[in-house]
């Protein structure tokens, strides 16, 4: 038996190279199918843990209130863009005052909208957070000059900003902002303060925002009188569950709504968001990974192509072969195996393709600044390998089998 598949290894080994250049071009789209498989699969991987490390940013004992009604795994159409206007100031100090809410340290309500911000000749667009209550509690930060707005300013109408790193480098270069006056659509505020380089946490770059008090923010500025969402903290993980139901039903009642399904509002926990993100990156990840699968199948029609080209070229080899006592199974096993080794060596150079482009690609994000993993899992391994040979059987088969029932007679007559 071993002899056998010596002597099959051989015959195969012999046939695709003494062709190397169709043999190639044969496996080229294999090559390409497996790569874009593993590179996919890969950045996906690594983005997905790019997300829930910068969402593990914001701790396990957050929890956020969002405008408008979402399932129970989706999230609200606020999320996207749609403009909700069902969440008041009034609910986030409702929260302070009830007495169904023990368990909140800290409670911010936030309107966040783009601005264009200017200084003298200078520029910049980016985006304006108006924040009260317990922003530096919740949401954390240090300063790298100046102060932040203290409890009072942020309650009051005051005309006083605080610059993320990157917008401070923006619009000032070298000057110092602490004390300029600056414009934020038509209106005036004074620079107090400018934060610590922090990067991206979660959905949102914290050196590309200015704070400012939320009143000043939607009077003034947007001319709105409705937040984008309330954050809160609580004062262990093991009370998140009871104080969501708690915010939920203080709203409730706030919003004269009978009917849980008519909620104008969602309530979501920082293990929410990791699952939301999980479900939706993986998704995400297998239906691109999916679509380039696809070429794989472009991939072996060329391969069925080329191995019936082959049968015809060689049919007074196989004749020859089935006249000195090949049996119809020896040809089907050696044309089948040219076909499994012609798609597993691609697979094989794809596999590696992919895994080097996936590290190029996880080092250039690293470069700018990003903590991203390089992963290749097992399992993409695995399905590469396993596609491959797959795909080797399926599309190898019908040339094979055709090569297997022609007559040695009729083959060695063949011009």
């Amino acid at each position: 038996m071993w002899e056998n598949f010596r002597q099959l290894l051989v015959l195969v080994s012999r046939a695709l190279l003494s062709n190397k250049t169709r043999s190639f071009l044969t496996m080229l789209g294999i090559i390409i199918g497996v790569g874009a498989v593993v590179l996919i699969m890969s950045l996906g991987a690594g983005a997905q843990s790019l997300i829930l490390s910068q969402l593990d940013g914001f701790g396990g004992d957050l929890i956020g209130v969002l405008p408008g009604q979402s399932d129970a795994k989706g999230p609200p159409s606020s999320v996207f863009g749609v403009k909700v206007t069902s969440l008041k100031l009034s609910d986030a100090e409702a929260f302070r005052n009830t007495k169904n809410l023990p368990h909140l340290t800290a409670i911010v309500a936030y309107y966040q909208t783009s601005v264009s911000l200017s200084w003298r000749d200078q520029s910049y667009d980016t985006t304006l957070q108006g924040i009260n209550g317990d922003y530096l509690e919740l949401d954390g930060g240090e300063l790298a000059a100046g102060r932040f707005l203290s409890k009072e300013e942020m309650s009051a109408n005051l005309r006083l900003a605080v610059l993320g790193s990157t917008v401070a480098a923006e619009l000032f270069g070298g000057n110092d902002p602490i004390g300029q006056k600056i414009k934020i659509k038509n209106q005036s505020a004074i620079v107090i303060g400018v934060m610590k380089e922090r990067g991206q946490v979660g959905f949102s770059n914290y050196d590309n925002l200015v704070f400012v008090p939320l009143s000043f923010a939607q009077k003034d500025i947007a001319g709105v009188n409705y937040l984008s969402n309330i954050k809160v903290k609580v004062d262990n993980v093991e009370n998140i569950e009871e104080s969501m139901e708690a915010i939920r039903q203080t709203l409730r009642e706030r919003h004269d709504i009978d009917n849980p399904e008519d909620d104008d509002f969602s309530v979501r926990s920082f293990r929410d968001a990791l699952d939301l993100v999980t479900s939706i990156t993986d998704a995400l990840r297998y239906f691109l990974a999916a679509m380039a699968a696809l070429s794989l199948l472009v991939g072996g029609i060329g391969i069925m192509n080329i191995m019936l080209v082959s049968v015809t070229e060689r049919t007074r080899e196989i004749g020859l072969r089935k006249a000195l006592g090949a049996t119809n199974s020896q040809v089907l096993s050696q044309f089948l195996f040219e076909a499994i080794a012609l798609t597993l060596i691609g697979g094989l150079i794809g596999l590696l393709a992919g895994v080097f482009i996936s590290y190029l690609a996880a080092l250039i994000v690293r470069s700018l600044g990003y903590r991203w993993d390089f992963i290749v899992s097992l399992s993409s391994v695995l399905l590469a390998v396993g596609l491959s040979t797959l795909i080797g059987m399926i599309f190898g088969y019908y040339p094979a089998r055709r090569a297997s029932r022609l007559s040695p007679i009729e083959a060695l007559r063949y011009e």
